[in-house]
C-alpha cells in the first residue's frame, strides 16, 4: 500500500503529464482490482470492503488531499458553508409531508426533521409514505409559497453575497481533485457501461488471466418470482431456499451470479435457463462474464458511492465534480460523460442505476447551477431518454426519466425549458409519435390492442405526467417569447386533440347483441390522463389576454377543420312548428356513427367561458372570430353525445353491451366529467345563447326524435293508435322526460364562474350541499363525490363550513357532515350532477324533512344566480313559443290520461320548468326599476290560450284543471304553489305603490302557513286520543293477562329478597359444612336444532353447549418460554407465570348431543363433496373438528355437557389437623395399593393400568351418568386435551383430566381479570354466554374424572397434596411456588375420586373447606415470599386493618425469614405487609368464589353484584374464611432452591397483560418501520414492516426472505410469530398499509379496522387520503378487550362468513 501512495503522490506532484498520472491510477487498479473482488462464488462483502478502502480509496483520499484524509476532509468540512438545501434522500417506506396551503405542488416534500421544524407543521398537510428515490424540498424557496426553511436550514443573514464555492480552495487542490475526479469518473462510466463480456478497456487488462467465469442473471419485470426460482433449480441444481434467495437478490440489485468456475460450466447453465424460460415470453438475460470484468464493475460502483461521500464534505468539491461530469470532451453534442450514462441507462442493471441515480442527485441536482445546465442536456435528449425507456422493462422509478420530476416542477427552470428548448411541444410530440395506430381519419384507433402495445401505452403515459409537472405552476408574467412557444406547444396539444375527436365510435345494435365487446378502457384512460392536463391549459391561457384570444382562433379552427370531414351524406331539411321553421340536417343517433371523446369542441367552450369570465369579449370583440361562428355547428356533436346518453337511459342500446355502459358512466363520474359531461353541457349554452330558442329547441327535438311527436296535434293520437308497442312507448316517455332535463340544465346550471355571476367557491358549495341532501356524509365521500384539482386538491375545506356541522364518530362508525337547515332551501331536484338513484334518495330524504317541519312538501326550484352577458339570451328559452307549446302539450296529456302516454316524472319536469320561468320574472321584477324594462313576461303567455283552429285552453287553466284531479295527489303541492307564485307575479305587475302591496302577499303567505299547521297539529292530537283510547281497550279485555304478570313481578321481588341474607348468621357461604343450600331450581333448556324442551338430569339424555377451545398466552407473565415437548409434558402444575394456558369459551347456545352428532357429521359430509368440487378454505377447519354453530354462526370445536348440581351428604365435620391426619392416612393406602399395582421399572409417570388387576385391589364405585352424558364428557375432555397440548387425541392418556381441571382454572382466572380491568362486580355483571359457559365448565371439570381411569386420577390428587409439606409420607421436591387456583382447582375436583372409595364418613363439603384453607395459606406465603416490595414510607391508613392481623402477618413473617436468612429483606411495619398479602392474595379469593359459586350452586350475596370498597369481608365470608387469613405453616426445602434459582419469579397480584403502546402520532410509527430492515436478507428494507400489537416485534411479512418453516410447511413471518407469541392467535398492525390484522391458525384470518383516526373520525386503510392520522383510544381499548375475552378467532371467524373474498386469501404467507 506505501508503494501505492509514493506511486501516486510522485505522479501527481512532479509535474508529469496528466495521461501519466492517469495509466499509473489504471495500472494500480488493473493490478489490485481483480485481486480483492471476485475471488470466488459467493461474494464476501465485509472482507472487499476493508481491502477496497485500504488499498484503492485510501491513497485516492490521501491525494487529494495531500495529507491524511481523516485531517483534510474534516478541514474541508469546517471550512464549507452549509448548504440551505436538505437534499435528504428518501429510503423506502419513509414517511414524507407535503403542506397543502404553502407546497407549489403536491411533489414539493418534506422529511420527518424538517416538518417537525417547519411553520407547516400547523397548517393543513398531507403524510404519505415514499416509494424511495425523491428528496426533500426544504430550502428549496420556489418549492413553498411560505415557510421554505426549517429551523435547521434557515439561512444566516451574512452570507447573502452567493459566492463562488471554489474561492476557499488552493488552486493546487482544484487541479488535483479535477484529474482525480475525472479518472474516476471517467473510469466508473466505462466500466458500467462496457458491453463485452471477456475483456477490458485499455489499460485494465489483468497481468494474468484465469479461465474463470460467472453465469450472471439479470432481473426483468415479465418474469415472476415462481418461475425464476423454478429455472434456477433445474440450472444450478440448488435447493429451493437458495433459489429463493438468488430470486430475492436478482429482483433487489438487478444482477446476481448464479454459477461459478471455469467458461464450459457456466455456459451449461446460461443454456438451461434460456431454453426454460423461452417459451412463453422472451428469455431471461443470462450473461457469462470473465471474473475480471465483474471484479471492476463492482469496484465502479463502489467508487461512484465514494464520489457521493466525498463531495459530501465540501460545496467545492461538488462543483467541481459537476464540471467534470458535464464537461464536454471532442466529440461534441451529448459527448459529456453525464451524457453517457444518461443515454445508457436502459442498458444498465438496477443496481448500477441506483447508484449513479443517488450520484446525480447528490451533486448535479444539489448545486443550483449546473442544476439548471442538467436540465438543459435532458430536455435536449429528452426523446432519445424516452423512447429508450419505453422499451425498456424496468418500473418508472429505475428509470433517469424519473429524475424529471425534479427538474420539471421547478417552475423557472420549467419555463426557461419551454422557452430555450421548446419542452412543451418536444413532450407532446414524442407522445403522439408512439401512438401510432391511427384509422383512416387519423383518429386514434385502441381496437384490437396487442399486449406489446398495452404495455407500451402503458409506458407513454408518463409522458404526460411530465406535461402536468411543466404546467403545475402557472406563469405570472408573460414574455413574449414565452407566449410564442406556449401557443407552439398549444398547436400541438391541439393536434393530439384532434387525433381524438371522434375515436372509438359507436353504432347501434339492432336486432341481435354485439358479439365481442369493444376496447373503450384505453380510449379513457387517455381521457382521464389528459383531464387536468386540458384544465390547466385554460388557466394558462386565462392568465393573458393575448394567448386567450389565439388559443380561441386556433381551437375554433381545429374544430372546424374537424367538422370539415363529416357533413357529407347527411340531407338537409327544414323544421317548422308554433310558427317558427329552422334549416338543419337529417342525422339519427340510433342509426349513426356517435362517439363519446370530444375533446377539441369541449376545449374551446371551456375557453368560450373564460371569454366571458375574463370579460375578453366584451372588451376587444374586434379580435374574436364571434361572427364566424356557427352555433348549429358548435351544438351539433355535444347534442349528439348527450342524446346517446338519454337513449341509453331508455334502453335502446341494450344490445351494445357493457362497453357502452361504462363509457356513460365514467362520462358522467366525478373524474371526468368536467372536461366531458359538463364542458357539452356548456357547449350547449353556448350554441342557444347565440341562436333563436325556438331554433334550438326544434333541433333539440329532431336529435331526440321526438320533433314528430311535439310538432302537430293529431300526430300523437294517430302514434298512440299505430304504436300500440309498449317498449315503444316506454322509450319516448323517458326520452321526452331527458329531453326537458337536458332544457332544464341549459337554462338553470349558472354555477361555473363565467356563465353565471359567481366564484367559483359557490360551485364547490352547491355541489356539498347537495350531497349532503341525500344523506349526512363522511369527509372522504364528499371529496370522492368533488373534482380534483392537478394539485388532489377539491377545495373543500375553505367552505364545508359554511354549509355543513361536523358530527363526531363513537367507538364505530365515522364523523359525518350534516347539512345546515337554512341550506336546505338552495336544494335543485334537478341537479346536474344527481345520478338516477341519488335524485330519488334526495328528493325522499328532502321531502321527509319537510314533512317532519311541517311543511307542505312541494320542492320548488331554487333562486339563481344572474347570468353573465355573454350569456345572458338564455333565458328566454324559458318564454319561448315552442316550448310553451312542448309544457302545453304534456300538460294536455296528462288532463286526460289516455293509455298511459305521458309519465308522473315528465309531468313533474313540467311543472319544475313552470317554476323556474316564474321565480325568472320574480327576480327580474324585483330588480328593474320600471315597470316596462322587464322584457320577460311568462305570467301573459301562459294566460293566453292555444292558436286558432285547435283552440286549446291555456297553460294556466290546464293547471287549475289539474289542480283538482285525483290521480296526481303527489304533484298538488307543488301545483299550488305554481299558482301562488302566478298570483304574487300578478300583484306585482299590477302593483300601483311598491311597498304595502308586497307586504300584504308576506302577510297572506305568513296566515295560509299558520292556518296549515294549526290544521296539522288538531290531526296529529286527534290521532294521538284515538291510539290511547285503543289502548286502553285491549288492556280491558285481556285483564286477567296483565294481573296475572304483575303477581309473578311481585312473587320474584319478594323471593329474591328472602334468599338476601338480612343477618350475618345466614350469610351465604359457598363452601364448607356451613354451607347455604343452593337454590332448588329444576334446569329445563330449548335444544336450538329441534326445539324440544329437556330437563338437565344425571341420568338424561345429554344436552350439550357449543364451545370454542383455545390455547392461550393472553395472560402470559413469559412469553420468551419455549413451548415444551408435547408428548413427555407433565401438566400437573400450573406456573404461575401462566406462559401458556387453555381457554375455554362459548356462545351459549344449547342443543341435544344426539343433534349436535347429526349436524356436525352432516358438515363433515358437505365439506368432503365440496373439497371434490372447489379447492378453498372455509371460514372453518372440519378436520379439526371446527363448526359454526348452527344458530348464531359462531366458530365453535366441541361441546360441554350440561351437567346438573351434585348433591352432598350430610356427616360429622373434622378439624383442619384431626382432617389431616385422615387424609394422610388415605393417601399411604392409596400409595401402597399403587405401588403393588406398578410393574417393577417402570417411570414414575402416571400409568394406566389393566382392568383385570385393578378389580382385584379395588372396587369400583357406582356410576351416576347416563352412557351419552359420558360420551359427551370423553368428547370435550379429548378436545380440550389434544388442543392444550397439541398432541393426537388419545382418552386414556392420564393428563385428560388435569388438562380439564387447568383449562377451567385458566378460564376463570381469565374472567376475573377481565372484570377487574373493566372495573365491573364480581358477580352479575358477566353476559349469560360467559356465565353458562362458566358454570358448564366448572360442573364438566368435577365430573370428567369418572370417565379416566381412577388410579391416575387418585395418583394425580397424591402428587398435588405432595406440595403440603405437611404431609410427610410423600418426600416429592416440588416447587412449592407453584401453587395457585389451579392447583386449588384440581385437589378439590381430583378428590372426589378418593372420596368416592371411601368410607370413613368424611364430609366433601369440609373436604372443599379444608383443601380452599390449605391453599389459601401457601399462597399467602408465596406472597410474602416473593411479592413484598422494599417498604414505603407511605402513610398508614388509620382503621385500615386490626392489630391483630398486622402482628400475625409480621410473626409469620418473621419465621419465614428465620428459615430462609439470606433471601428476605426486613420489613417492620406490619400494616405494609398486611397491604401486600391481601393485594395479593384478592385476585385468588375472587376465583375461587367464581369457582365455589358455579360449583355448588350457591348464589352470591348482593354486595359482591356491586363494585365498592368493602369488598375483602364479604368475600372472606362469601368463601367460609375468617378475615384474618393467617395461620403458621412450616418451611419446606424446595421453598430455599426456587428463591436461590435463576427462575423469574411472578409476583401477585399478577398485572394483567395489556397490548403495547402505540405512539398518538401515526407518522412515528411509519418512521419506525422504514428504519426496520429485514433481519434475514442482510439490510434490506422491509416491503411490507408489521408490528405485532401483543409483544411490540416488528416483523418483515408477506415475504419470500422471512418465510419460515412450522409443522413441515413454509408460512410467512407473521404466522410463524403467532405461533410463539400468541399460541397461534396474533394481533399485528401492517404499518405502511394502516391496518390491523388478526390471524389464527395458517388459514384463518381477516383485515380490522386501525385504532388511528383522521381528524375527520374516519380511519384510512392503505393511506391513500394522506390526512394526519392520530391513535384513538377507545378504538384501541375495544381490540384489547377482544383480546382479553379470547374473542379474537370469533371476530375472524364472523369477517370470513360475511365477506367471502377473506377466505381465499393466503393468510399463512403473510
Amino acid at each position: 500500500m506505501e508503494e501505492a501512495l509514493c506511486e501516486l503522490s510522485l505522479n501527481g506532484r512532479g509535474g508529469h503529464h496528466a495521461s501519466d498520472f492517469h495509466r499509473t491510477v489504471y495500472q494500480h487498479l488493473a493490478c489490485y482490482v481483480p485481486k480483492i473482488y471476485c475471488l470466488g462464488p459467493n461474494l464476501n462483502p465485509q472482507n472487499e470492503e476493508l481491502l477496497a478502502q485500504l488499498l484503492l480509496l485510501a491513497p485516492l483520499e490521501w491525494y487529494l488531499c495531500d495529507e491524511d484524509p481523516s485531517a483534510g476532509l474534516a478541514k474541508l468540512e469546517q471550512s464549507n458553508q452549509p448548504s440551505q438545501l436538505c437534499g435528504h434522500v428518501f429510503k423506502v417506506g419513509e414517511p414524507t409531508y407535503s403542506c397543502r396551503e404553502c407546497a407549489a405542488d403536491p411533489t414539493c416534500v418534506l422529511c420527518m426533521q424538517c416538518f417537525l421544524g417547519s411553520v407547516h407543521k400547523e397548517h393543513r398537510y398531507r403524510m404519505t409514505t415514499s416509494g424511495g428515490g425523491g428528496f426533500c424540498d426544504c430550502g428549496d424557496t420556489e418549492a413553498w409559497k411560505k415557510g421554505p426553511y426549517c429551523q435547521k436550514h434557515e439561512p444566516n443573514i451574512s452570507d447573502t453575497s452567493q459566492e463562488d464555492p471554489l474561492a476557499h480552495l488552493s488552486s493546487d487542490m482544484i487541479a488535483r481533485t479535477r484529474s482525480i475526479f475525472s479518472i474516476v469518473l471517467k473510469y466508473s462510466v466505462d466500466m458500467l457501461t462496457w458491453e463485452k463480456e471477456d475483456e477490458l478497456p485499455s489499460g485494465l487488462e489483468p497481468l494474468e488471466r484465469g479461465d474463470t467465469y460467472y453465469c450472471m442473471l439479470f432481473n426483468d419485470e415479465v418474469h415472476t418470482y415462481e418461475q425464476v426460482i423454478y429455472t434456477l433449480q433445474k440450472a444450478v441444481n440448488c435447493t429451493q431456499k437458495e433459489a429463493v434467495s438468488f430470486a430475492t437478490t436478482v429482483d433487489r440489485d438487478g444482477r446476481k451470479s448464479v454459477r461459478y468456475g471455469d467458461f464450459q460450466f457456466c455456459e451449461q447453465a446460461k443454456s438451461v435457463i434460456v431454453r426454460n424460460t423461452s417459451r412463453q415470453t422472451k428469455p431471461l438475460r443470462v450473461q457469462v462474464m470473465h471474473s475480471s470484468v465483474v471484479a471492476h464493475q463492482c469496484f465502479a460502483l463502489k467508487a461512484l458511492g465514494w464520489l457521493s461521500h466525498v463531495i459530501g464534505y465540501s460545496d467545492a468539491l461538488r462543483r467541481i465534480l459537476c464540471q467534470v461530469g458535464l464537461e464536454k470532451t471532442l466529440e461534441g453534442e451529448n459527448s459529456s460523460l453525464v451524457d453517457t450514462l444518461m443515454l445508457c441507462d436502459s442498458k444498465m442493471w438496477k443496481g448500477a442505476r441506483n447508484v449513479y441515480h443517488q450520484l446525480l442527485m447528490s451533486s448535479l441536482l444539489m448545486d443550483l447551477k449546473y442544476k439548471k445546465l442538467f436540465a438543459i442536456q435532458f430536455a435536449k435528449n429528452y426523446e432519445r431518454l424516452q423512447s429508450d425507456y419505453v422499451k425498456d422493462d424496468h418500473d418508472r422509478e429505475f428509470s433517469v426519466t424519473d429524475l424529471s420530476v425534479q427538474m420539471f416542477t421547478v417552475p423557472s427552470l420549467a419555463r426557461m425549458l419551454i422557452m430555450e428548448e421548446n419542452l412543451m411541444t418536444t413532450i407532446i410530440r414524442t407522445f403522439v409519435d408512439h401512438l401510432r395506430h391511427r384509422d383512416q381519419r387519423g383518429r386514434f384507433q385502441f381496437e384490437r390492442y396487442t399486449a406489446q402495445q398495452a404495455f407500451k401505452f402503458r409506458r407513454v403515459q408518463s409522458l404526460i405526467g411530465d406535461l402536468k409537472y411543466v404546467l403545475i405552476s402557472r406563469p405570472t408574467e408573460w414574455s413574449d417569447k414565452l407566449r410564442e412557444k406556449f401557443l407552439e406547444g398549444f398547436s400541438a396539444f391541439l393536434e393530439l386533440l384532434k387525433c381524438m375527436q371522434g375515436m372509438d365510435p359507436v353504432v347501434r345494435q339492432v336486432g341481435q347483441h354485439i358479439e365481442m365487446e369493444p376496447e373503450w378502457e384505453a380510449a379513457f384512460t387517455l381521457q382521464m390522463k389528459l383531464t387536468h392536463i386540458i384544465s390547466m391549459m385554460q388557466e394558462w391561457c386565462a392568465s393573458d389576454e393575448k394567448v386567450l384570444v389565439e388559443a380561441y382562433k386556433f381551437s375554433l379552427a381545429a374544430l372546424t377543420h374537424c367538422h370539415g370531414g363529416f357533413t357529407d351524406g347527411e340531407q338537409p331539411i327544414t323544421l317548422s312548428m308554433s310558427g317558427h321553421s329552422v334549416d338543419t340536417i337529417r342525422y339519427c343517433v340510433s342509426q349513426e356513427k356517435v362517439s363519446i371523446h370530444l375533446p377539441v369542441s369541449r376545449l374551446l367552450a371551456g375557453l368560450h367561458v373564460l371569454l366571458s369570465k375574463t370579460e375578453v369579449a366584451y372588451r376587444f370583440p374586434e379580435q374574436l372570430p364571434l361572427s364566424e361562428l356557427s352555433p348549429p355547428m358548435l351544438i351539433e356533436h355535444p347534442l349528439r353525445c348527450l342524446v346517446l346518453c338519454a337513449q341509453v337511459h331508455a334502453g335502446m342500446w341494450r344490445r351494445n353491451g357493457f362497453s357502452l355502459v361504462n363509457q356513460i358512466y365514467y362520462y358522467h363520474n366525478v373524474k371526468c366529467r368536467v372536461e366531458m359531461f359538463d364542458k357539452d353541457l356548456i357547449m350547449l349554452q353556448a350554441g342557444a345563447s347565440m341562436m333563436d330558442p325556438n331554433h334550438f329547441l326544434m333541433i333539440v327535438l329532431s336529435r331526440f326524435e321526438l320533433y314528430h311527436i311535439f310538432s302537430s296535434a293529431d300526430y300523437r293520437k294517430r302514434y298512440n293508435r299505430e304504436n300500440a308497442n309498449k317498449d315503444i312507448i316506454q322509450q319516448n316517455n323517458t326520452l321526452i322526460e331527458e329531453m326537458l332535463h337536458l332544457i332544464m340544465m341549459v337554462v338553470g346550471e349558472r354555477f361555473a364562474p363565467g356563465i353565471g355571476m359567481v366564484q367559483s367557491c359557490d360551485e364547490i358549495k352547491r355541489e356539498i350541499i347537495h350531497q349532503l341532501c341525500i344523506r349526512p356524509m363522511a369527509h372522504s365521500e364528499l371529496v370522492k363525490a368533488l373534482p380534483e384539482n392537478e394539485n388532489k386538491e377539491t377545495g373543500m375545506e375553505r367552505v364545508i363550513d359554511s354549509v355543513a356541522s361536523f358530527k363526531k364518530p363513537g367507538v364505530t362508525g365515522r364523523g359525518l357532515y350534516e347539512l345546515r337547515p337554512e341550506c336546505a332551501k338552495q336544494f335543485n331536484l334537478y341537479f346536474h350532477h344527481y345520478s338516477r338513484a341519488d335524485q330519488s334518495k334526495a328528493e325522499e330524504a328532502q321531502r321527509k324533512l319537510k314533512r317532519q317541519n311541517g311543511e307542505d312538501s312541494a320542492l320548488p326550484p331554487p333562486v339563481l344566480p344572474p347570468l353573465c352577458p355573454l350569456f345572458a339570451s338564455l333565458v328566454n328559452l324559458l318564454q319561448c313559443d315552442v316550448l310553451l307549446a312542448m309544457l302545453g302539450t304534456v300538460l294536455q296529456w296528462a288532463v286526460e290520461p289516455s293509455g298511459g302516454h305521458w309519465s308522473e316524472s315528465m309531468l313533474q319536469r313540467v311543472l319544475h320548468l313552470i317554476g323556474m320561468a316564474l321565480l325568472e320574472e320574480q327576480q327580474q321584477l324585483e330588480n328593474s326599476i320600471e315597470e316596462n324594462d322587464v322584457g320577460f313576461n311568462f305570467t301573459l303567455k301562459i294566460s293566453r290560450p292555444g292558436e286558432a283552429p285547435s283552440n286549446t285552453p291555456s297553460i294556466l287553466a290546464l293547471l287549475e284543471t289539474l289542480q283538482n284531479a285525483p290521480h296526481l295527489e303527489v304533484h298538488k303541492d307543488m301545483i299550488r304553489w305554481i299558482l301562488k307564485t302566478v298570483a304574487a307575479i300578478k300583484t306585482m305587475r299590477e302593483r300601483t305603490t311598491t311597498a304595502p302591496e308586497t307586504d300584504t302577499v308576506r302577510d297572506k303567505d305568513k296566515a295560509e302557513r299558520k292556518r296549515k299547521a294549526e290544521m296539522a297539529r288538531l290531526r296529529r292530537e286527534k290521532i294521538m286520543a284515538q291510539m290511547s283510547e285503543m289502548q286502553r281497550h285491549f288492556i280491558n279485555e285481556n285483564k286477567e293477562l296483565f294481573q296475572q304478570s304483575l303477581e309473578e313481578l311481585e312473587a320474584s321481588t319478594s323471593a329474591s329478597l328472602e334468599h338476601s341474607p338480612t343477618s350475618p348468621d345466614t350469610a351465604s357461604v359457598c363452601v364448607g359444612p356451613r354451607r347455604s343450600r343452593p337454590s332448588e331450581k329444576r334446569l329445563v333448556v330449548t335444544c336450538i336444532l329441534c326445539q324440544e324442551e329437556q330437563e338437565v338430569r344425571e341420568d338424561g339424555r345429554a344436552m350439550v353447549l357449543a364451545a370454542f377451545v383455545q390455547r392461550s398466552t393472553v395472560m402470559s407473565k413469559n412469553r420468551r418460554r419455549p413451548s415444551p415437548n408435547p408428548e413427555r409434558y407433565d401438566p400437573l402444575f400450573m406456573h404461575p407465570d401462566l406462559s401458556f394456558g387453555t381457554h375455554t369459551g362459548s356462545c351459549g347456545h344449547i342443543m341435544h348431543s344426539h343433534c349436535w352428532q347429526r349436524y356436525f357429521e352432516a358438515v363433515q359430509a358437505k365439506e368432503q363433496r365440496r373439497q371434490q368440487r372447489l379447492r378453498v378454505h372455509t371460514s372453518y377447519d372440519v378436520e379439526n373438528g371446527e363448526f359454526l354453530c348452527p344458530l348464531c354462526e359462531c366458530l365453535s370445536n366441541t361441546v360441554i355437557p350440561l351437567l346438573p348440581l351434585t348433591r352432598g351428604s350430610k356427616s360429622d365435620h373434622p378439624g383442619l389437623g384431626q382432617w389431616l391426619g385422615v387424609i394422610g392416612q388415605q393417601v399411604k393406602a392409596l400409595h401402597s395399593a399403587h405401588k403393588k399395582l406398578k410393574p417393577v421399572g417402570e417411570s414414575e409417570f402416571p400409568v394406566t393400568y389393566p382392568n383385570k388387576v385393578l378389580l382385584a385391589f379395588l372396587c369400583f364405585p357406582r356410576d351416576p351418568y347416563s352412557s351419552s352424558i359420558k360420551e359427551m364428557l370423553t368428547t370435550f375432555g379429548t378436545a380440550t386435551y389434544k388442543i392444550g397440548l397439541k398432541v393426537h387425541p388419545n382418552e386414556q392418556d392420564p393428563r385428560v383430566p388435569i388438562m380439564c381441571w387447568t383449562s377451567c382454572a385458566y378460564t376463570i382466572q381469565s374472567i376475573e381479570r377481565l372484570l377487574v380491568d373493566e372495573e365491573k362486580p364480581l358477580f352479575g355483571s358477566l353476559p349469560c354466554r360467559q356465565d353458562d359457559c362458566l358454570q358448564s365448565l366448572i360442573r364438566f371439570s368435577s365430573a370428567c374424572w369418572t370417565t379416566s381411569s381412577l388410579p391416575s386420577v387418585q395418583n394425580h390428587f397424591i402428587r398435588l397434596l405432595a406440595v403440603s409439606p405437611s404431609l410427610s409420607c410423600i418426600s416429592e421436591p416440588t416447587p412449592f411456588l407453584l401453587l395457585s387456583l389451579g392447583t386449588q382447582v384440581s385437589l378439590v375436583l381430583s378428590y372426589s375420586s378418593v372420596h368416592c372409595q371411601d368410607s370413613s364418613g368424611l364430609n366433601v363439603d369440609s373436604a372443599q373447606q379444608h383443601f380452599l384453607q390449605v391453599v389459601t395459606l401457601a399462597h399467602v406465603v408465596q406472597v410474602l415470599l416473593t411479592s413484598i416490595p422494599a417498604e414505603t414510607t407511605m402513610d398508614q391508613e388509620t382503621g385500615a386493618g386490626s392489630s391483630e392481623e398486622e402482628a400475625a402477618v409480621c410473626l409469620l413473617y418473621g419465621l419465614l425469614r428465620r428459615h430462609l436468612v439470606s433471601d428476605l429483606y426486613e420489613v417492620t411495619s406490619g400494616w405494609h405487609l398486611w397491604r401486600c398479602v391481601k393485594a395479593g392474595v384478592l385476585p385468588y379469593l375472587r376465583s375461587a368464589a367464581l369457582f365455589f359459586h358455579h360449583l355448588n350452586g350457591v348464589p352470591a350475596p348482593p354486595e359482591l353484584h356491586a363494585q365498592g370498597p368493602g369488598h375483602w369481608e364479604h368475600l372472606c365470608a362469601y368463601l367460609g374464611l375468617p378475615s384474618n387469613l393467617l395461620q403458621l405453616w412450616c418451611s419446606h426445602p424446595g421453598v430455599r432452591e426456587c428463591l436461590h434459582g435463576s427462575g423469574p419469579l411472578v409476583s401477585f397480584p399478577r398485572e394483567s397483560n395489556r397490548l403495547i403502546d402505540l405512539p398518538d402520532d401515526y407518522s412515528a410509527l411509519i418512521n419506525q418501520a422504514s428504519s426496520f430492515t429485514c433481519p434475514k436478507s442482510g439490510g434490506d428494507k422491509s416491503r411490507a414492516p408489521t408490528l405485532c400489537l401483543v409483544c411490540g416485534t416488528m416483523l418483515c411479512s408477506q415475504s419470500y426472505c422471512c418465510q419460515a418453516e412450522l409443522d413441515g410447511e413454509d408460512v410467512g413471518a407473521c404466522t410463524a410469530h403467532t405461533f410463539t407469541c400468541g399460541s397461534g392467535v396474533g394481533i399485528f398492525l401492517r404499518v405502511r398499509e394502516s391496518q390491523v390484522l388478526f390471524l389464527a391458525g395458517k388459514t384463518k384470518g381477516c383485515f380490522y379496522a386501525p385504532p388511528y383516526l383522521d381528524d375527520y373520525g374516519e380511519t384510512d386503510q392503505g393511506l391513500r387520503r394522506g390526512n394526519p392520522l392520530h391513535l384513538c383510544r377507545e378504538r384501541y381499548r375495544k381490540i384489547q378487550k377482544l383480546w382479553r375475552q379470547h374473542g379474537i378467532t370469533e371476530e375472524i371467524g364472523h369477517a370470513q362468513e360475511a365477506n367471502q373474498t377473506l377466505v381465499g386469501i393466503d393468510w399463512q404467507h403473510l
